[in-house]
């Protein structure tokens, strides 16, 4: 009797380990289950926009060029009055606020109305792009200096051009100091991840030295700038 006795303890301690077992491991698919349902659904990838080669990029990297992009981009859209100045830029500033810090779009707001107190909005029709020559890919370590794995400086050197009707009222070369910082907050209306935030330091008025004169014609002079604002 004492062998079926033994025998049956033994089978009552096997199932009790199984049991235990089995307990292990539906808590530790219920702890995957939560990481999986807690994981990000989508993650932004910054690729360099060259893909001759092959690029290694840890998720959470911004390489400078895809922060220079977003600069240019972002600041060219906010500074672009197509009809009307004093329609356009506040549109634009409503438009694109999910890709400024809020003391951006403070700052911004008050130049807004800085520029309308002084007449500089009314049917003026604006525009900025870049000078040939001055781009990413010319300079890159000029153009995107990395402060912090969250923090840039880039420097957009840019022509704004003014016109009221038909009639060019300012042609400004100006060099722009932006801080860009990594805003991940709302991935529905900023994919970019990142975020301007307004001027490192005041605009600087820059001059382009004039291309040398080909042989047998004089060199042309540069255009004067206009206006007080760039």
């Amino acid at each position: 009797m004492s062998r079926f006795k033994n025998e049956v303890l033994h089978l009552q301690a096997h199932v009790k380990t199984l049991r235990l077992a089995g307990g292990a491991l539906f808590f530790v698919a219920l702890l995957l289950g939560l990481g999986w349902w807690s994981a990000p659904r989508s993650l932004t990838i910054h690729v360099p926009p060259d893909l001759r080669s092959g690029s290694t990029r840890k998720w959470w990297d911004v390489p400078p060029e895809s922060v220079y992009a977003f600069s240019f981009y972002i600041w060219q859209q906010a500074q672009r009055w197509p009809t009307n100045g004093e329609e356009d830029y506040p549109r634009n500033l409503k438009a694109l606020g999910a890709y400024l810090t809020p003391s951006c779009r403070a700052f911004l707001q008050q130049d807004f109305e800085f520029r309308r107190g002084n007449g500089e909005l009314r049917q003026r029709v604006r525009g900025i792009y870049e000078i040939p020559g001055r781009g990413y890919g010319d300079d890159p370590s000029a153009r995107v200096r990395t402060v912090s794995v969250n923090n840039w400086i880039v420097t957009l050197d840019v022509s704004a051009d003014e016109y009221l009707g038909s009639e060019q009222v300012k042609r400004a070369l100006v060099r722009y100091a932006l801080k860009v910082v990594r805003s991940d907050v709302d991935p529905e209306r900023n994919p970019f991840g990142l975020a301007l935030d307004c001027y490192a330091h005041a605009p600087e008025r820059i001059e382009i030295p004039p291309p040398p004169a080909l042989p047998g014609r004089p060199s042309s002079a540069s255009a004067p700038l206009q206006g007080d604002t760039p």
